[in-house]
């Protein structure tokens, strides 16, 4: 059979019932924790994996954190706080902004703004943005793009130091919510979900010892695709499933693509099962929609960012241990 989308359909209600089973098993044997604390973001991640935790745990062992911070979206706030109401778990939102303002989140990437975009000011908005991959074989570098309060834009090359110095910063973001989770989780005797999918796990899209950090993480082995599919079955809010991926992490509004994907989500899960399994390029593009040159861009891209990411899944290395 021809290689296409159907390679992602899975049995949901069945995945819901094992991982339901995996999750009381590793809480009670392995963690021996009570419970599970759940950061939501509003987005179908966070959503799915805490419907997960309600279904095989009960909503009674399950708290959720909502952890905006000045640049969230209202949208962030709002679905978050939908998803713990419609779950009937308990909940608490906390506004990091002052722990961020505390540890120099917002300075430190504005300075590094400012290193490339002089009169840049903190009431202007802002976000980084990646080339697509799949158009070009050129060397791909991240821009810094700020709006004016006027609404004029303005997009600039990033040097290697200046980019470096405004992830660094807002990686704060990531890490002080880690940070919060962590201490509930102590509180309450409970464990910490992790919110990754497969895509995210393979390709490095978490901050290390932020959203990276978890106890458990339900969704990690799942494409983005097949956690939608999840997301139905369990009866996630329309809204939040509608609701296109975004890093929500910069002020200026940013999809998953142009920060670090080369295309959406549905077709990036398709290339990263392609080349997982072995499939060409040639046969591969025949379901994608694009050219077997443009796919092999993405595979080459995909290797690239597993090396990337074998630095974030890496534990501390023990200096007596000698390299195998």
């Amino acid at each position: 059979m021809s290689f296409s989308a159907q390679a992602l359909v899975l049995d949901a209600p069945g995945e819901i019932e094992r991982l339901g089973a995996r999750i009381r098993q590793v809480l009670s044997r392995e963690l021996r924790r009570r419970g599970a604390v759940i950061a939501l973001s509003g987005g179908i991640d966070s959503s799915v994996v805490a419907a997960l935790c309600v279904r095989a745990l009960g909503r009674e062992r399950c708290f959720g954190l909502l952890l905006p911070e000045r640049e969230s979206s209202d949208t962030t706030r709002r679905l978050s706080r939908r998803m713990a109401e419609s779950l009937g778990i308990e909940f608490l939102e906390t506004d990091i902004t002052p722990i961020l303002e505390a540890a120099g989140c917002y300075a430190e990437r504005d300075a590094a703004i400012r290193s490339v975009v002089p009169d840049f000011d903190p009431a202007w908005k802002s976000k980084i943005v990646l080339p697509s991959v799949v158009d070009s074989d050129s060397l791909r570098l991240y821009s810094v793009v700020v709006q004016r309060p006027g609404g004029e834009e303005q997009k600039v090359r990033l040097p290697g130091e200046a980019y470096l110095r405004i992830v660094a910063a807002t990686n704060f973001k990531q890490r002080t919510r880690k940070m919060l989770e962590y201490f509930h989780a102590d509180r309450l005797n409970y464990a910490v979900s992790g919110t990754p999918n497969l895509l995210e796990y393979d390709q490095g899209f978490f901050v290390k010892n932020g959203d990276g950090a978890a106890d458990f993480k339900p969704i990690a082995h799942l494409y983005k695709t097949q956690v939608y599919q999840l997301a139905g079955a369990l009866g996630v809010p329309d809204e939040i499933r509608s609701r296109p991926p975004t890093t929500d992490t910069y002020s200026l509004s940013q999809s998953q693509e142009e920060f670090y994907f080369s295309l959406p989500y549905d077709q990036m899960d398709l290339c990263l099962y392609a080349r997982n399994h072995d499939v060409p390029a040639s046969e591969a593009a025949a379901a994608l929609g694009l050219s077997a040159e443009q796919v092999e861009r993405v595979y080459r891209d995909i290797d690239a960012k597993r090396k990337v990411a074998h630095y974030l899944h890496l534990a501390a290395v023990r200096l007596d241990e000698q390299p195998s």
